[in-house]
């Protein structure tokens, strides 16, 4: 007897649940368009495209809880998405920038900065699939610099050449050394601010809007002071970080202790 297939309907899914997904996608797209530019020597492009890919990291997962659909596909995709633009895509960039020139140790210095976004992805993928109870302080801190956070800081050298030149910032000595930096912070324990729980209270939304509205107008106008201002200023925040984080410990009630 011939044995039936057991065929299984599989609905049409709709648009909304495709839709963080397809940010994904993007946001992989322009990691590998950066790539493209910098093979072209077009600097200011591949840091543009880094910045693109960025921004779509930062809606795809609010778009997925807001539309509530977030699925272990989606997770893994987005996982290998940020290793492709926030791993490999900088690297390579800063690799044909300058870090070249100091032969296989510049291409040591790419590598790891590549293996340590891979890492500290896997340390981040592990972490929410853990069972183990957190406190409730510990959701305002990210373990280590964010892997977009991680590319902004990597590329913030050649961001510092448009403003300034090459004299300085064009050193291969000195950005394989920031690199390494960067490559470590990603994957150390030093806690850095994540900024997710941030709220706005009502009173404020109107003259948030407007902040906005301006930040806009000169970030168009003045883009690399912009990356430049924002990306010291949140470096500058990771030892407050950690002093505020070691507080948080310090205050938290011991284990089984009534609250």
């Amino acid at each position: 007897m011939l044995k039936r297939r057991d065929k299984r309907r599989v609905g049409p899914m709709p648009i909304n649940s495709l839709i963080p997904n397809m940010l994904t996608v993007l946001a992989l797209s322009a990691g590998m368009t950066s790539i493209r530019f910098a093979l072209d020597e077009r600097w200011e492009a591949a840091v543009l495209a880094i910045v693109v890919a960025a921004a779509l990291d930062g809606l795809d997962g609010r778009m997925a809880r807001l539309l509530k659909g977030a699925t272990k596909f989606g997770a893994e995709l987005d996982s290998l998405s940020d290793f492709i633009a926030f791993g490999v895509a900088p690297a390579f960039i800063v690799y044909l920038w300058c870090v070249n020139l100091l032969g296989g140790i510049g291409w040591v210095v790419a590598l790891g900065f590549a293996a340590c976004c891979a890492l500290r992805l896997a340390r981040f993928n592990t972490a929410l699939d853990s069972e183990e109870e957190e406190p409730a302080w510990s959701k305002d801190y990210f373990t280590g610099v964010a892997a977009p956070a991680g590319a902004a800081f990597g590329l913030m050298p050649i961001v510092a050449s448009f403003l300034f030149g090459d004299e300085i910032f064009r050193q291969p000595i000195l950005v394989a050394a920031w690199t390494v930096l960067i490559a470590y912070l990603m994957v150390s324990r030093i806690p850095t601010f994540s900024f997710k729980r941030l709220r706005v209270g009502r009173e404020y939304v109107l003259p948030m809007l407007i902040v906005v509205s301006l930040s806009a107008a000169v970030t168009v106008t003045y883009p690399w002071v912009v990356y430049t201002l924002l990306g010291s200023a949140y470096f500058l925040t990771i030892p407050y970080s950690y002093l505020r984080q070691r507080r948080s410990r310090l205050n938290e009630p011991p284990a089984g202790e009534a609250e």
